[in-house]
């Protein structure tokens, strides 16, 4: 037990990870030069079954977080100040995310990815037949209002539909808060389940270095160079255009709104930060994401309603950065010149359009949103997203840990805003082990 309880200290998982990328991309690297199909399949294999177990917790994570979010306002004040604090939260979701976008333009204004030609770089069937789907599906505003409201409830969880997930919960949050003391006993099984999931997800946590290092490996196995080909420009400017959300937005916004010094942020939050980058899904990282909120301070009850709500509609990193970078280099191998009113539709859709983008395909759904609702053709579209593929995974560790980031940045700023802040764990040295029980004190040792 002593040494479990070592293990999951925020430092020494933070090493075990750091080892495990770096075992992982050699074992990557000789599989491909090697072309040691074996060791290949072994790694896809291994970072497979790591992200399936995560996905497993997904839907009803959310579901319930929401849920319990919502009811645990009430020890915050009455309905109105519930709807403030809503309101308040969703409008700095807004805030950021113009920031995000207007960087995202900046940045693929000034890299121009894919300009200049792909040099032979070719979007394979399976990707092409993909990003035709996902052209279809997620093509117009009609399209994405009409998938917010499932037609069967069961339907919604089984299919995984993210968005559907979100509206339900959010409306039986609301109903259940609205009910009171008679709808205690309801909020109370659903609070179980939610511990019984941050358990679970607890356990598959540990696991992380395991499922790391095929993560890792099986990118690099598989992917390898693609990096050093003309898609390098739109991968680079994915990660500087995150990296400056992450490393100047938020510690400015923090610093001077939220009174949280950079090194506070990063120092409670790194491991959360580090476990999106590799799992790339801000769902599954949510229990870290709400532990880290509260490590800084922030009141967990608030912490418990805005942490779910950013971790479906908080994205910088796939719904602004990205696709304002993606919308320019689709343009560009297509052989078009973007208009100001094209830029401007970029904005609105990343403000506007968070809530199409939920969980582990946020970003598809981002930037197909986007690059259609400027005009793009279709086919552009399809083609551009195929190409994408196939630097996506690398891509999306960025975006993701970005995306995290965000959401417990946004989750102190408003906190902040509202007094809900104690400074005394704020200023505490030391925080406590990933996913430590809901009873103990941020900020001292479990």
């Amino acid at each position: 037990m002593s040494f479990l309880r070592t293990y999951t200290k925020p430092a020494v998982f933070a090493s075990a990870v750091i080892g495990s990328l770096l075992v992982g991309a050699l074992l990557g690297a000789v599989a491909r030069v090697t072309e040691t199909v074996w060791l290949t399949e072994l790694l896809d294999q291994v970072g497979s079954v790591f992200t399936t177990l995560l996905q497993i917790a997904v839907v009803p994570l959310v579901f319930t977080a929401i849920i319990v979010g919502i009811n645990s306002l009430r020890g915050l004040g009455g309905g109105r100040t519930a709807a403030r604090l809503g309101g308040k939260t969703v409008g700095w979701f807004a805030t950021t995310s113009l920031i995000a976008v207007l960087i995202g333009i900046g940045v693929g204004l000034l890299f121009n990815p894919g300009s200049g030609g792909l040099g032979g770089v070719e979007a394979t069937a399976e990707n092409t037949e993909r990003a035709a789907d996902s052209v279809a599906e997620w093509g117009s505003w009609t399209a994405f209002v009409e998938g917010i409201v499932p037609e069967n409830f069961v339907a919604a969880f089984a299919e995984g539909q993210m968005l559907q997930v979100l509206f339900l919960a959010l409306v039986i949050g609301a109903a259940s808060y609205s009910l009171g003391e008679r709808a205690e006993p309801f909020v109370n099984v659903v609070s179980s389940v939610f511990e019984i999931i941050q358990r679970y997800l607890g356990w598959i946590v540990r696991l992380a270095p395991i499922g790391i290092l095929g993560l890792i490996g099986g990118a690099v196995a598989n992917y390898g160079d693609a990096l050093f080909r003309p898609l390098l420009s739109a991968t680079l400017a994915v990660y500087v255009g995150s990296l400056l959300v992450m490393f100047v937005v938020y510690p400015l916004l923090l610093q001077f709104v939220a009174r949280v010094r950079p090194g506070q942020f990063f120092g409670k939050s790194w491991t959360a930060i580090q476990f999106g980058f590799v799992s790339q899904s801000s769902a599954a990282t949510l229990p870290l994401t709400r532990q880290s909120a509260v490590n800084l301070g922030v009141d967990p009850g608030y912490a418990g309603f805005a942490t779910p709500l950013a971790t479906a509609t908080k994205m910088d990193g796939c719904a602004a950065v990205f696709p304002a970078i993606g919308a320019i280099f689709i343009a560009n191998i297509s052989g078009i010149s973007l208009s100001f009113g094209q830029y401007v539709g970029i904005v609105v859709v990343a403000v506007f359009g968070a809530l199409a983008t939920a969980g582990t395909t946020g970003w598809l759904t981002a930037l197909t949103l986007t690059a259609t609702v400027i005009g793009l053709d279709p086919a552009q579209v399809a083609m551009g997203i195929a190409l994408i593929y196939s630097v996506n995974p690398i891509m999306d560790m960025m975006r993701t840990a970005t995306n995290v980031a965000g959401q417990i940045a946004v989750t102190t700023v408003v906190a902040r805003t509202e007094g809900l802040i104690d400074d005394e764990v704020l200023n505490a040295p030391s925080a406590p082990p990933l996913l430590s029980d809901t009873g103990t004190k941020a900020g001292t040792p479990a």
